[in-house]
């Protein structure tokens, strides 16, 4: 396994350090730093902090924010924008935009593990306008075209 050095500043001596719960984990956690507990309504959307900021070690790389599996499945809490992304120049706070999708309040607990950060490489692509594309076998079809099974 390939290991990238990620700076990182905590905020507020309460904010925890982003932590993988596994060897084999492909994202480390990250924890919400809130004064008391937080719950989230039907549909609601929060903005979750974190208390932590981070430096990736440039432009070919990223962090992206993902949502925890089991909150997700078990109480509904996912994210609201599908997928954070960190670009490798945001020094900010990184804060996790959630949304409850299920039918009853979920509470965030203070240093709850509330999402997932994964460092990805990332390729700019040189975007070059062409007046035809590639001929395939599936084409233009898409939304389902391939089939179920």
């Amino acid at each position: 396994m390939q290991q990238l050095t990620v700076k990182f500043t905590l905020l507020d001596p309460r904010a925890k350090a982003p932590a993988y719960a596994t060897p084999g984990a492909a994202a480390a956690d990250l924890c919400a730093l809130l004064d008391e507990p937080l719950t989230v309504q039907p549909m609601q959307r929060v903005l979750v902090p974190t208390g932590l900021a981070i430096e990736l070690p440039g432009p070919d790389c990223v962090a992206l924010v993902y949502a925890r599996s089991g909150l997700s499945i078990k109480h509904g809490l996912c994210m609201a924008n599908g997928v954070g992304v960190i670009d490798s120049d945001y020094r900010g706070e990184l804060r996790v935009p959630t949304v409850n999708l299920s039918d009853t309040p979920y509470t965030i607990q203070p240093g709850e593990r509330i999402a997932q950060l994964c460092i990805a490489p990332v390729y700019q692509a040189a975007f070059v306008q062409a007046e035809t594309l590639s001929d395939t076998d599936r084409g233009a079809g898409g939304f389902g075209s391939t089939g179920k099974l």
